[in-house]
């Protein structure tokens, strides 16, 4: 009796994305064809809601999201079907590059300073990567840093990688303000926060512990593509 109410109940957590890239000569012809693609195919509980990547290695490409559901939903979304795929094949295929990387990551709500769909039209995206068996160190590095984005006021959603490549945690920050948030004067430097919140000597540790826990990490700037989403 308890395994539907599990199903049930499954937190409507999880995202899935993909990014794909148009033939730099063909981006009119990729911009008409998705946009109609997105707009007949993707309704509902599966819309999507597209960014174009303005910075970093995926620059001009395009980072496509669907969700947030639950793992349930996911697994029984079924085939897309014929038609879907036909559309897809004859008025988008032909004008991408490829498509790049997909993946499904986890909202972390505590480790997050703003709720999972107060979304923003520009984001900066950071990538951090943690070494292995340093994972449950990175996280309380995080618990840190969150208590210096509430002192900032930063819309900070954080996500998780699941079964999609090495192990990741997403930081995104939601420029509600736009991209004068980025200006150094617009709010205490992070460093000067992360002291106040921690403690003396806290910045300087926290330094030490990046290198120690994070193997790498990288970043993008994102603004929304209204008109290539869901309708």
């Amino acid at each position: 009796m308890l395994i539907p109410l599990l199903g049930i109940s499954q937190t409507k957590n999880v995202v899935s994305t993909f990014r794909v890239f148009a033939k730099p000569d063909k981006a009119a012809e990729f911009e008409k064809g998705f946009a109609a693609h997105a707009q007949k195919y993707h309704k509902g509980d599966w819309k999507w809601r597209v960014y174009e990547i303005q910075s970093g290695p995926d620059a001009s490409g395009f980072h496509v999201i669907e969700g947030p559901l639950s793992w349930d939903d996911f697994d029984k979304r079924g085939n897309l079907g014929a038609e879907h795929t036909a559309d897809w094949n004859k008025n988008v295929g032909p004008y991408i590059t490829s498509q790049g990387t997909s993946s499904y990551v986890t909202f972390d709500a505590d480790a997050s300073t703003v709720q999972m769909t107060d979304y923003a039209d520009k984001i900066l995206i950071n990538h951090m990567f943690p070494k292995p068996g340093m994972l449950d160190n990175a996280n309380k590095l995080l618990a840190k840093m969150k208590k210096a984005w509430v002192l900032g006021n930063e819309s900070m959603a954080v996500y998780r990688a699941v079964g999609s490549g090495a192990p990741q945690i997403t930081t995104v920050q939601r420029l509600k303000a736009g991209l004068k948030e980025l200006d150094e004067k617009f709010r205490k430097p992070f460093p000067e926060r992360y002291a106040e919140a921690n403690g003396e000597g806290s910045w300087n540790s926290f330094l030490t512990d990046y290198a120690m826990y994070i193997e790498s990490r990288w970043s993008e700037l994102l603004f929304l593509r209204a008109d290539l989403g869901s309708k």
